[in-house]
């Protein structure tokens, strides 16, 4: 699509912007950003932090500075809070004092992440339904703005948000859902093969980093720290990957200016982003 629209590719995963994990993370390969040239792939360290609000705010500048040369820019992936960032706005999530967010997170290092869940669980019923439930920052987020605020997190979502001077039109690319875990199985396994070993334990040290509560490197953390099998975390990373792409799936199909695509039918996707440019 976007070598047929002549446009660069805005990359909108928020893990694969870290240099240091392109395995991990499935990054565009280097003969894929020789075909079309993409921002913000590799382009931060894992010790680095970088928020949806941080990502927006440079993916707005750099969107305005190509329209100045073009129509239709492509942006792709799947990091749900960074698109949304983009294309709706941010919540205007209310200030959580020190006092709480320092509570929040001596909890959780006492009583874990299962705590947490069920914490957030309980808090917010609905925002646990869509968020990762294996990311602690967010989880934490959640539980810190509830406890402030006495209402559900959920609650400060969706709200009207910032007008863009550009026209958003989003696709949502599906397969049948067998043959996407198929995939992602197999993925994981060849990720394997390419070393995803080795870039984990290339980043071991900064395990504690919220860059790095990132499915893949989870499971292999507790492998290298003797607290599973290899074996075992492989199969944690096939598992894990499933229900983040479950999860995406349900993101996704809740926002009513999003159609559903089938992959196997792309040429017709390529002909419509056309028509628009």
């Amino acid at each position: 699509m976007a070598e047929c629209l002549h446009s660069p590719i805005i990359n909108a995963d928020s893990r694969q912007v870290y240099k240091e994990i392109p395995i991990g993370t499935a990054a565009p390969t280097a003969a894929e950003q020789a075909r079309v040239r993409h921002y913000f792939v590799g382009t931060r360290s894992v010790r680095e932090s970088y928020s949806a609000g941080q990502y927006a705010a440079d993916a707005l500048k750099l969107i305005e500075d190509l329209h100045q040369q073009q129509d239709v820019v492509v942006m792709a992936g799947g990091g749900m809070m960074y698109i949304d960032a983009v294309c709706r706005g941010l919540d205007d999530i209310p200030q959580v004092s020190p006092s709480v967010r320092e509570q929040v997170r001596k909890e959780y290092e006492v009583n874990g992440l299962e705590w947490l869940q069920e914490a957030v669980r309980t808090a917010d019923r609905e925002y646990f339904t869509r968020v990762d439930i294996h990311n602690p920052q967010r989880l934490m987020h959640a539980l810190e703005v509830s406890r402030q605020t006495g209402v559900p997190y959920s609650t400060f979502l969706g709200r009207e948000r910032r007008r863009n001077n550009f026209r958003v039109v989003q696709w949502q690319l599906t397969r049948p859902r067998e043959e996407l875990y198929e995939r992602i199985d197999k993925r994981v396994l060849q990720m394997m093969e390419d070393g995803l070993e080795a870039e984990a334990r290339s980043v071991y040290e900064w395990r504690q980093l919220s860059s790095l509560q990132t499915v893949g490197y989870r499971e292999l953390f507790a492998y290298f720290s003797g607290e599973t099998s290899k074996d075992e975390a492989i199969r944690q990373i096939q598992q894990h990957s499933r229900n983040y792409a479950k999860r995406q799936l349900t993101w996704w199909r809740g926002k009513k200016d999003i159609r559903e695509v089938d992959i196997r039918d792309s040429d017709r996707l390529i002909d419509e982003a056309i028509k628009l440019g």
